[in-house]
Formats: structure tokens, sequence, C-alpha cells
């Protein structure tokens, strides 16, 4: 019998360390200048599946060869979220700090599950999150835990949202039961759409995802929720979650947290915010009115992968009874017993029993950046929006279509008030087809009152006014330029 001894050590050798040279030359080239790089790949559907056999490999191929086909077939069908004029979506970017943070963890490659099983990543993001916790000026009260995205961290919050009602759902279910009523989840038409998701896996079902209406300013109504918890109550339906957001995702509007929560609080109703996008700004002194609100909240969503330079995937949810999340989620195996006492073990916190050693990343970056460093990038891409937001209000034809407190600037152009509406949002459509054919920056669009409007949104560290003032220069060029052959038609 062969002893430990015998067998073959696995080090890293004079390939793996040309490799990697390889590898750390490449992301410092690409952090350089990710400006040379079209920001929307021009890549075609079914390219990389044309390029690449059907079948793996039946021996293993040197590095260079694999990581020159990363370079000539999978670099060609990346959009770049890191490029500056990445104004799409929410645009968020990573560190490079943080970079090298995801490689170490990578190495260490942990399970983060249990205390045991590495307690430095368990102790390392209980400190990390009260520390984010604290920059947010959120009170101790609350518990953190890392999930990868606010879709899981809302889930989760629904979930406990359910637990709360005290319905024996997780010995019993949902299934069959005539004692059951109808389980209510109250939003609006602009709150993300990973809550109704949510509530389709909770068994909810979307006929119980209530739409409550909101003002001019997008934001909800808490005289019209009040009424339609009543109402459901009323008619024997039993109202669970009630959700006010912090930065839309069409608009960045936020929802008046503090009546909701005096709503849900009469009423006994789950509030949950979600703050995913606009959380993070609460780390300013003079933002921190966004979650001053939210004290009082059950449950709290932040994104630092969103707007605090941290790569995907790190969403945080924070909970004010973190013992409620471990009694619906905790069911420990036998082989996972552990007997450490005070220590927490994160899987009993969520659907996940496998957990990324994600919280380093987040260590690095704010290490790295610090309170003030962090502060001064959110402050530069918010005044870049209203920089942006000031040309457009400027520029006859333009129109601003809703608020900009954040690094998000809604707009629509509009050159003659004859038009139709629906020959105008044809117009904003193609607008936007031709500045991101470009290939020089990114934007989407959304709908406002049924309206298409084109969204800018502001959240790369490395744009600069520059990049802004080069987006608002190919809107106003595609403009006149697609505007004269829509009236040749």
């Amino acid at each position: 019998m062969s002893s430990p001894t015998d067998a073959p050590a696995i080090v890293p050798d004079a390939e793996f360390h040309d490799a990697f040279a390889r590898v750390t030359a490449w992301i410092e080239d690409y952090y350089r200048d990710t400006r040379r790089y079209p920001v929307l790949s021009r890549a075609e559907p079914g390219d990389l599946v044309r390029a690449l056999p059907a079948e793996a490999p039946l021996d293993g191929e040197p590095f260079d060869r694999i990581f020159d086909d990363f370079e000539r077939l999978v670099m060609p069908g990346i959009t770049h979220w890191n490029h500056p004029r990445f104004f799409a979506y929410f645009a968020i970017s990573a560190a490079p700090v943080t970079v090298l943070a995801e490689a170490l963890a990578a190495a260490l490659d942990v399970n983060a599950m249990l205390w045991r099983t590495s307690p430095a990543a368990t102790e390392l993001e209980d400190v990390t999150l009260a520390w984010l916790r604290r920059m947010l000026g959120l009170p101790d009260a609350f518990a953190g835990i890392v999930y990868d995205t606010a879709s899981i961290g809302g889930f989760t919050a629904l979930a406990a949202a359910r637990e709360a009602l005290d319905l024996d759902i997780r010995a019993r279910g949902m299934a069959g039961r005539a004692d059951l009523p109808a389980l209510r989840v109250y939003l609006t038409e602009h709150t993300h759409s990973h809550i109704e998701k949510g509530a389709i896996a909770l068994g909810i079902g979307r006929e119980n995802v209530v739409t409550i209406p909101v003002d001019d300013r997008f934001a909800m109504l808490p005289d019209a929720l009040a009424r339609a918890i009543d109402d459901d109550r009323a008619a024997g339906r039993m109202p669970m979650c009630a959700v006010a957001t912090v930065g839309t995702t069409s608009t960045t509007s936020t929802d008046p947290v503090a009546a909701i929560r005096a709503v849900t609080r009469e009423r006994g109703v789950w509030l949950h915010v979600d703050a995913a996008y606009g959380g993070p700004a609460a780390i300013l002194p003079e933002f921190r009115w966004l979650l001053d609100p939210a004290h009082d909240a059950d449950s709290i969503v932040v994104n630092p992968h969103k707007w605090m330079f941290v790569p995907v995937d790190l969403s945080v949810l924070y909970v004010r009874d973190p013992e409620l999340l471990r009694r619906t989620f905790s069911l420990t195996s036998d082989v996972l017993t552990t007997y450490e006492a005070g220590v927490h073990n994160y899987m009993d916190y969520g659907l996940q029993l496998g957990r990324r050693f994600r919280a380093l990343k987040l260590w690095f970056a704010l290490r790295t950046y610090g309170v003030h460093g962090m502060q001064e990038r959110l402050r530069k891409h918010i005044a870049l929006a209203q920089e942006l937001a000031s040309w457009i209000e400027a520029e006859p034809g333009w129109s601003i279509a809703a608020p900009h407190p954040l690094s998000v600037v809604c707009f629509r152009y509009e050159p003659d008030p004859a038009l139709e509406q629906t020959a105008v949002d044809e117009l904003n459509v193609a607008i936007m087809h031709a500045v991101n054919a470009t290939g020089e920056v990114f934007l989407s669009s959304t709908r406002l009152h049924g309206r298409v409007v084109l969204r800018i949104a502001i959240g790369n560290e490395r744009t600069t006014q520059a990049d802004v003032a080069l987006a608002w220069d190919l809107l106003r060029r595609e403009a006149v330029t697609v505007y004269r052959t829509f009236t040749a038609i």
C-alpha cells in the first residue's frame, strides 16, 4: 500500500507561475484603458457556440492555447461593465484591489457555511458588515448576512416575513390547507421584479402581489397602502409584507419609508426596504435621510456590488430579528452538527448551504478606500449626474423625465409636440440603438407613465466628466440624424 508521501506534490510550478504572470499582466493592461473596447459587445447570437467544439477535449491543453482562445473567442462577446462609459442599468465597477481579493478567495476555496469550516471567513463577515452598518447609520439592532444578490436577500426577507405570521408553514407547508388564508405582499409598479419572483417561489402567487399606486414622483402612496391592507383583512386575506424601495430601478425614486412604516407598524405587517442601489448613498451625511426612516424596518437590502466598487456578486441583508431568520431556515444534518457556542453558522440564515468567502473583497475595498474615499467617489457620481441633468434641461427638445437625486438621470427627446406619443417612443428607442451602435457608450431605457424614456446611470469609479459629455454629444448628434430619418419617412 502506498503511503501519503508517495502521492505527487501539487504545488505551483514554473508553468503555473508563467500562466499567473500572463493573467496578471492582462488584467493590469485591461484596467489601464478599458475605453479601447466597444462597451456593448458586437457579437451575434451563436457566434461563440459555432466557434467552439461540441465536445470537451479528451486530453488537457496547454494554458497558452486556452488563454489565446479567451482573447480571440471570448473577449469579443463581452459587454464591458467595467467600462467608464457603461451607463446602462446600474453602472458598476470592480476596484482592482477587490480583484486581488477574489483571487485570494478562489485560491483558499473555503466553504463558509459553519464557523469551524473557516472561522476567519465567518468572523470577517461579522466585522465587515458591522462596519458597513455603522457607515450607513443603521442601528446596532440590525444583524447582517452576505448573499449573492438582492434577489436572494429579498426572497429571504419574504420567507422570514411569512414565518413571522406563525402559520406553521415550516412544518406543514401551504398545500392543501383550508385553514390558510391568502397571503398578501404589497409593492409598486417600480419595485424590482425580484420581489414578485420571490412571492412566486414561496407559493404566495402573483395574484396575491398587490400593486400600490404612486405619486407624481413615482413613490408609493402610504394612504393607498393602508386601504389595501385594511381591505384585504376585511376580505379574510392575510397581509404579510410591504416593500418600500430606496432608489428604484427605473428612476431611483424613494418611497416614503417613514410613512409606510407607520402604516405597517399599526397593522402588524413586515416592512422590507429594498435599498440595493440607493442604500450606499447613505454613507454620505447629506444623504443619510435615505435610510434614517428605515431604522424601524424589519429587513433592509443593500448591494455593495452596485455602488461600492466590489465585484459581482455581494449583497447584504440586514434583519432586526436574526433568530427569526434562523428559525426560518435552520436545518442541520448530523454531519454538520457543531458544538461551538456564541458563533454564527451562516448556513442557518438562508437557503444556501455552501457559501463563498465574499466578505474578503468588501473588507479589501473598505480598507483600501476608507469611508472618506468611498464618500468622495459617490459624491463625484452624484455631481456628474446633476451636471448631465442641467445640460439636458437647457437643450431644446429634451426634457428630464423623473427626479434625479442620485446618480441616475431619466430623460426623453421630443422635438415636436405635434408628434404622436408612440412615434416619440419609437424615436427615443432608435436614438438609443444608434448611440449604442457606436461602441462608445452603452445606455438603456425604461417606461414611465407608459412612455419610453432613456436612462444614464453613473457608477464606475473611472468615469469622468469627459465620458459623460461624450455620451451627451452622441445623444444630440444621433437624435438629429434619427429625427431626420423619421421625418423623411
